[in-house]
């Protein structure tokens, strides 16, 4: 029963991954660096960061911004 619990919650897990660990962040490490230093990760201070400079982060960024989280276009 207790291996049972750990293969249902790995996908979970998975699905969150650690703060400054997801598509945002590899798509926007140098976007971060320049329009949102010193913001936190994993509160969504530099999500909020990303998404308020949206005109001026790079594509890739902005695709990223716009197809995960919050910010998925549907």
């Amino acid at each position: 029963m207790i291996a049972a619990g750990f293969v249902i919650a790995a996908p979970a897990l998975a699905q969150n991954p650690e703060p400054g660990k997801g598509p945002v962040a590899a798509a926007c490490q140098q976007d971060i660096e320049k329009f949102c230093a010193g913001k936190e990760h994993g509160q969504g201070a530099v999500r909020a960061c990303l998404e308020s400079n949206k005109a001026s982060v790079s594509a890739g960024c902005a695709n990223a911004l716009d197809t995960t989280g919050p910010g998925r276009r549907q």
